[in-house]
């Protein structure tokens, strides 16, 4: 997978990414609550990102990073169990998507601690 250099463009081809996934799920009623969570998550990630960018301050470029960090904390977490509560036809793409919002994780977590 070739990874944009640029973080919004990064944060919104996941989000793109784990939508085409979502449409590959089975319709059961907790993938459908799971994929809810999955989706908001992972969009939420990159809408943080560019508030980040656009903020009024440092206190504040922060705190949106912060929230941004967490949203791919719970992506990660969605993931994992909608990964291991499913027979998936696609596993090489949940693990994908695994390791790309730990990458986003840990990208805003080292961003955050520059910024201290």
């Amino acid at each position: 997978m070739n990874k944009p250099y640029n973080l919004e463009e990064r944060a919104f081809v996941f989000a793109r990414d784990v939508r085409d996934f979502v449409k590959t799920l089975n319709n059961s009623i907790s993938n459908i609550e799971d994929s809810k969570q999955l989706i908001k998550s992972s969009g939420s990630i990159g809408a943080n990102y560019i508030e980040a960018n656009e903020s009024l301050g440092k206190k504040d470029f922060s705190f949106r990073l912060k929230i941004s960090r967490k949203e791919a904390k719970e992506s990660v977490f969605w993931l994992r169990l909608i990964n291991d509560t499913n027979e998936l036809r696609n596993k090489n793409m949940a693990e994908e998507l695994i390791q790309e919002a730990t990458e986003l994780k840990k990208i805003l977590s080292a961003i955050i601690e520059k910024t201290k």
